[in-house]
């Protein structure tokens, strides 16, 4: 029998949680909790990979916090669950961390220095933050598998996603093309239709208004874009054919007068007032006209016969509004994908005027070698000299920017390679529909969306540390060919394959098996989030290995991540597992929000505008944070304004609550010699050798058994919210329970820990209390372990592995069972009793604070009105609870209260007003003469006819005049009313009360324990305070524990205050105690 070791509440949460740390380091416990449970119980967790080339921020804090929180539950739950890290280690984030360190920019510098040198730097130093990520991770209290980690770089995973792609290759579902796609010139490379979805800014730009000159008569289109380094690569412009367009010019006696072709409806917006309409006519007129080049870079094109690659003219296009601009549209097909496809109809080439670092070519005289971006200036003056700008103004509109350089995006038309999405949409989409999203708004609108309109993938990058993108060509005759395996690549080469990246198979040439010519790899590598979506099979070298385990372990039963990958890993997971298996990648998913700083901007390292993660954690704890983080709306996808005074409120109302009762515990335990082996024992030995046995449920005080009940309910909720993965559900109930705990049930519970429990009812009801108490801890751990895993590992390692009750291999409280409900232990109407109870207790108390009437003084009676018989049967029944709790001599229940107050009544607009129209006043006349009678029939929900109309309680807004000397608090159907007329009885009373209060803070200032016995002195004169002491001087020592006491005349308070306060070795304190003209100084000595 193991007495229970005194707690340290001196050490903070961070201190304790270092301890769990090192404990579950030293047992091995997250290895345990793994293999402990059977691989036949799988719950299947995939890990999306993060980039390892920076620190972790809160956002990686929130997707761990819930990483871990599910998997936690589930392998509470009996299921085995593996957590794998993993790595992306491939890609632009950490290419252009080398650039920046080998003092390289572009795809050029890294040619001239050696792509084999820079992919060995990127390889050296990818995972460079590792052991930062690592110490992080383990701190917030994350259990996942570093050791066995994996990493995109890895020769298996690279393998995979090659047979990936050659599953989709056979399949048909990829192509090369050439096309207009969101380009990174910072990077060189073209980037996906998602990856131009992560990062739009709102910014300023040029929009210009330019006349192009029609060939064949007096007159200009005016053409209009925001794109002004677009310009020297015009071809044509476009018109919508159904559209209205105007020849037109611009006001009477404006110095222009020429004229000019635009849209009819953008007239006014651009020719301004008064402008004179020359002629209507469809768009479709226009289509054929011939205008002057704006530049004559590519002049020669006009020449060309029409259909077979005539510039220069107008076109029709179905992408042509009247939303802005001037309904004429500048065309580029080189820089816009409507441009594009629409001159390509045409026979309209490309120019390929900008190369892929962003800057103009040779054939762009003027302008060649400078960046595009910053030529927009001098294209505009140039255009202004040479008469053709009409207008120049600033926009501020939305803009796509690389999500890896935070350069702006353009779009450039280049050859890449793509899988055919468009194809699989309705099967994605349907598969959607099966998966179950946290919030359930994100999947069926924001994702299901996406997915709907999702377009062809481009995959392919021009890059260099990556998986490369498996294809050799042959430029003899066009052939291509798809290598699926290391086995395959080694039988057609002839060579040894030990590494896959593109510096060290470039060189291996295949026979082309159509003209038996050499074929050479395409220099493009893979998209990393093809590597990421890929991860399910690649992690585990599928098909290559293992092939039957993973088909068991697909899909998964829960991913989570953040917002923005609706955009990324949600999405390729998806396309990836629609293409290759026909099923959806994952059952269940939770979408997890943005952190901003705490006034709502974007966190920034060099505004310094948050706090470090590092230092929450390290002074106020992972358990506050993980509890804050899961308890915000932001695993409701929405963003959280991060705030360290929410931090801290967290330890205040679930922490330091959670270990105040944990300790309340610990100190009577063992001042009574109760231990948790009791329980399995049946019985308590007290001092004296008398056995008392430990109640049944049955057996148990009400309080208990609400107690018990109330967490059974709990348990059940609790189940019900992880089951559906509603993390932001846990919470609220947790905290409500710890309130229950606390500021209910221990605080009524209280007198029965300390009493001495003299007879065996007080034992029995004592024995009952602390079985109670303990059962609930422990369990109550047991709900909030996944959440909480530092503060319930401490509470179970003290109450139960120390106290040598620990079943065998459950050394660790996330090596236990989740707590399943027993549901013949809910009592619902009891609860229900309780929670009437302390609502009825809420308002006396907010009766006492509004009238300044102290919970120390006691009152003649308070009468409680409902109209329900049954309600007051079961405030009748909990009687002795209001009078304690109120310190009340009397509870008088009433079905109605003409005996408090009078009643005035109102029509409730709100719900009459519509309802009535303009019977609404006589409606309102006839409810201010209604009576109590009435008032009484529509509390029982029953109706009554006014204007022809049903009026119901609802109706009507009803004040509650109370009588003299009562006062009266109302909510909905129950009244709570105060008798405050105080007699000289209740005052004395009330005196003896105060000064026992102030006695046991005394006691505690003092340094007394709480079993500590003490000798009192009272020093008070003859008079209405003395007789109270007197008259309650049994109760006073009662609940003192004072042996002895003694009164003397109040003017001997001088020499108690000096002798009691003064002598520093013992414990004592006197202190002068106030009731206004009357005054007593009380002391008290520790009983030798």
């Amino acid at each position: 029998m193991n007495q229970l070791s005194p707690l340290d509440n001196q050490k903070s949460f961070p201190e304790l949680e270092e301890r769990v740390i090192k404990l579950w380091k030293e047992s091995n416990a997250f290895k345990r909790s793994v293999e402990q449970r059977s691989e036949s119980e799988q719950f299947i967790f995939y890990d999306g990979p993060p980039f390892a080339t920076g620190l972790p921020h809160y956002g990686h804090l929130v997707a761990s916090t819930i990483k871990d929180i599910v998997p936690r539950y589930w392998a509470m739950r009996g299921y085995r669950v593996e957590r794998r890290f993993g790595w992306d280690t491939h890609g632009l984030p950490i290419e252009m961390e080398m650039e920046k360190t080998l003092g390289l920019s572009g795809p050029t510098s890294i040619m001239e220095y050696g792509v084999d040198k820079f992919n060995e730097a990127c390889r050296s130093n990818v995972l460079r933050y590792t052991e930062e990520w690592e110490q992080v991770v383990g701190r917030l209290g994350r259990w996942v598998d570093f050791d066995n980690d994996y990493k995109t770089m890895d020769l298996p995973f690279m393998e995979s996603v090659w047979w990936v792609f050659k599953t989709l290759w056979e399949k048909g579902l990829i192509y090369q093309d050439f096309r207009v796609m969101p380009f990174s010139w910072r990077l060189s490379t073209a980037l996906s239709n998602f990856e131009a979805n992560l990062d739009y800014r709102d910014v300023q730009d040029p929009a210009v208004t330019v006349r192009m000159p029609l060939v064949d008569e007096d007159a200009s289109l005016l053409i209009w874009t925001t794109t002004p380094w677009t310009l020297p690569s015009n071809l044509a412009v476009a018109v919508g054919t159904d559209l209205d367009y105007v020849k037109a010019k611009r006001a009477e006696g404006d110095p222009d007068q020429q004229a000019y072709y635009l849209a009819e409806a953008l007239v006014s917006k651009v020719l301004g007032e008064g402008a004179q309409i020359i002629e209507r006519i469809k768009g479709s007129a226009l289509v054929g006209k011939q205008y002057v080049p704006l530049f004559d870079y590519f002049a020669d094109r006009a020449l060309l016969p029409m259909g077979e690659g005539k510039c220069f003219i107008v076109i029709g296009g179905d992408h042509v509004t009247t939303s802005d601009g001037t309904g004429i549209v500048h065309m580029a097909p080189d820089f816009g994908e409507d441009d594009f496809n629409a001159c390509r109809e045409l026979g309209i080439e490309l120019v390929q005027s900008v190369d892929d670092e962003g800057r103009f070519k040779k054939n762009i005289i003027g302008l060649q070698g400078k960046n595009i971006k910053e030529s927009d200036n001098e294209i505009i003056a140039f255009i202004k000299q040479m008469g053709r700008l009409y207008r120049r103004d600033s926009i501020k509109h939305s803009y796509p920017y690389c999500w890896r350089s935070g350069t702006p995006l353009i779009y450039k038309a280049v050859p890449s390679w793509f899988v055919k999405v468009e194809s699989l949409r309705d099967r994605m989409s349907e598969h959607n529909d099966s998966i179950h999203w946290v919030p359930d708004m994100v999947g069926s609108k924001r994702f299901g969306n996406w997915v709907k309109d999702a377009r062809d993938w481009n995959i392919s990058r021009n890059r260099f540390w990556g998986t490369p993108i498996p294809v050799w060509h042959c430029k003899s005759c066009g052939t291509n060919h798809c290598v699926g395996s290391v086995e395959e690549l080694e039988t057609l080469s002839g060579e040894q394959v030990t590494d896959l990246h593109p510096h060290k198979i470039d060189h291996l040439t295949l026979t082309c098996p159509s003209c038996q010519g050499g074929m050479n790899r395409i220099s493009a590598v893979f998209d990393c989030w093809f590597e990421s979506g890929s991860m399910p099979y690649a992690q585990n070298h599928y098909p290559f290995e293992d092939k039957e385990g993973f088909e068991s372990r697909f899909p998964a039963q829960f991913i989570a991540e953040g917002l923005d990958q609706t955009r990324g890993w949600f999405y390729t997971l998806l396309v990836l597992s629609t293409a290759l298996f026909d099923r959806p990648p994952f059952k269940n998913v939770i979408v997890n929000g943005m952190v901003l700083a705490e006034d709502g901007s974007k966190m920034s390292k060099s505004k310094k505008n948050y706090p470090p993660p590092q230092n929450i954690l390290n002074s106020h704890g992972a358990d506050a944070l993980r509890a804050y983080l899961i308890n915000s709306p932001i695993v409701r996808a929405e963003p959280l304004r991060f705030s360290e005074d929410g931090v801290k409120e967290v330890a205040r109302t679930v922490l330091i609550p959670l270990r105040n009762s944990w300790s309340f515990f610990t100190m009577y335990a063992n001042i009574d010699g109760w231990t948790p082996s009791i329980l399995s024992e049946g019985q308590w030995a007290l001092a004296d050798g008398t056995l008392i046995p430990t109640p049944s449920f049955d057996e148990r005080a009400d309080l208990d058994r609400w107690l018990i009940s109330t967490l059974q309910s709990l348990v059940a909720e609790v189940n019900e919210q992880m089951e559906g993965y509603y993390l932001y559900k846990v919470i609220p109930p947790i905290v409500a329970f710890i309130d229950d705990l606390t500021n209910w049930y221990i605080r009524r519970s209280r007198r029965r820990f300390w009493r001495s429990a003299d007879t065996h009812t007080e034992q029995v009801d004592k024995a009952s209390a602390y079985a109670t108490l303990y059962e609930v801890l422990v369990t109550f751990s047991k709900v909030m372990a996944p959440v909480l895993p530092f503060m319930t590992e401490s509470i179970y390692q003290h109450l139960v592995v120390e106290a040598g009750v620990a079943k065998e291999g459950q050394e660790s409280i996330h090596l236990c069972d989740y707590p399943t409900v027993d549901r013949s232990k809910i009592k619902l109407d009891l609860e229900k009793e309780i929670t009437l109870v302390r609502q009825t207790v809420r308002m006396g108390r907010a009766l006492r604070a509004t009238h300044n009437l102290k919970t120390r003084q006691p009152l003649k009676a308070m009468t409680v009105v409902h109209p329900e018989q049954e309600v007051l049967a079961a405030l009748q029944r909990q009687e002795s609870l209001l009078l304690e709790e109120l310190n009340l001599k009397e509870v008088i229940l009433v079905t109605h209260d003409q005996e408090l107050s009078s009643l005035s009544f109102k029509a409730n607009f709100k719900t009459l007003g519509r309802r009535l129209g303009k019977r609404m006043k006589e409606a309102a006349q006839a409810i201010q003469t209604f009576t109590r009678e009435e008032w009484n029939i529509l509390q029982s929900g029953n109706t009554i006819e006014i204007a022809g109309e049903a009026i119901s309680a609802d109706d009507i807004l009803v004040t509650h005049h109370a009588k003299e000397g009562v006062v009266l608090e109302v909510e909905e159907a129950l009244t709570v009313a105060l008798d405050t007329q105080l007699d000289e009885a209740l005052l004395c009373e009330g005196y003896a009360r105060e000064v026992i209060s102030r006695c046991q803070k005394m006691r505690k200032s003092a340094g007394l324990e709480i079993s500590d016995r003490v000798h009192l002195v009272v020093c008070v004169d003859p008079g209405p305070l003395a007789d109270a002491l007197s008259t309650f001087a049994q109760e006073i020592e009662s609940e003192l524990l004072a042996t002895s006491a003694e009164t003397k005349a109040l003017n001997a308070g001088s020499d108690l205050l000096e002798s009691f306060t003064g002598d520093s070795n013992s414990l004592s304190t006197a202190e002068e105690i106030n009731f206004g003209e009357m005054l007593c100084v009380a002391g008290l000595k520790k009983a030798e």
